[in-house]
């Protein structure tokens, strides 16, 4: 299944792309896609539907974030060896974790606005994992039993916040608008093989990341299993897995967004987001 919340900003309602991509709105069966749709086994509930009895809503419809009231997100870096040495840095012997604001958390198509004084913001495309139910402490073999899909992210980073400024890396990567996420919430019944999906981002029409998680450091289960060693997943919660190289930050000179530029970028079978960029103005 493809679900995914359409709708103005703060006003979204739950909904799921039909097999001839039609937009069928789902509200009278469940109140949102959010943790609590997660927990009460809501997933097999709209499996069950027929869709074609479902309302169409218009494609032109605004597509928000796939998943309402996020708890948290856990993002991991350096975890593409190629990206660790564009970065210049090492593969890290355990996987880097870091939070993302969920304030940061908009629409897949929505304005990523630029911080007034930023000089240096930066794209990371990225294979988002949505967590299904509780999770604590669980085995690799059994963490994808804790999935309950995947989506597209768009991990931006500020690089200077990031890199130059005192303290952890939180202060690039949690900026108004910086985390892009959906378009679909994709089932993990469809996704055969998460290690074993392209992806891609373009800037202005430059083909500027082109990799594949097959070449992921950490992989999904490894890194469910890993992350609930130190804390408590729960429904709702998205682990956002790392990038492939291509960033700004690794052309030589960096390059870096300006207003005015266009980001495209997707992921096999997951869908594409695309965002204009402009400068935050009080």
């Amino acid at each position: 299944m493809k679900l995914l919340r359409v709708g103005n900003v703060g006003q979204e309602k739950p909904a799921i792309l039909d097999d001839d991509g039609v937009i069928r709105d789902l509200s009278t069966h469940v109140d949102d896609i959010d943790g609590d749709f997660f927990a009460a086994g809501s997933v097999e509930k709209i499996a069950a539907l027929d869709l074609s009895t479902l309302p169409e809503i218009d494609k032109s419809v605004r597509i928000g974030p796939v998943v309402s009231k996020v708890g948290k997100m856990i993002c991991v870096g350096l975890n593409y060896a190629d990206h660790a040495a564009e970065s210049g840095m090492d593969v890290p012997s355990e996987p880097v974790l870091f939070f993302k604001a969920t304030s940061s958390i908009v629409g897949p198509n929505d304005t990523v606005l630029l911080p007034p004084k930023s000089e240096k913001s930066d794209w990371e495309v990225e294979l988002g994992v949505v967590i299904g139910k509780d999770a604590s402490y669980v085995s690799e073999s059994d963490a994808l039993d804790y999935v309950a899909g995947y989506c597209v992210v768009n991990d931006l980073s500020e690089r200077a916040y990031q890199i130059e400024k005192e303290g952890q890396w939180c202060k690039g990567k949690g900026c108004d608008t910086f985390g892009p996420i959906g378009p679909y919430l994709v089932t993990k019944d469809e996704v055969k093989d998460s290690n074993e999906l392209s992806l891609w981002l373009e800037v202005n029409g430059e083909r500027v990341q082109n990799g594949n998680t097959r070449t992921m450091v950490y992989k999904v289960p490894f890194l469910v299993s890993y992350i609930s060693q130190f804390m408590s997943l729960q429904p709702g919660d998205i682990i956002s897995t790392g990038t492939p190289p291509g960033v700004g930050l690794g052309f030589n000179p960096p390059k870096y967004l300006k207003e005015g530029d266009v980001m495209k970028l997707g992921i096999d079978g997951l869908g594409t987001q695309e965002q204009n960029v402009e400068r935050f103005k009080k």
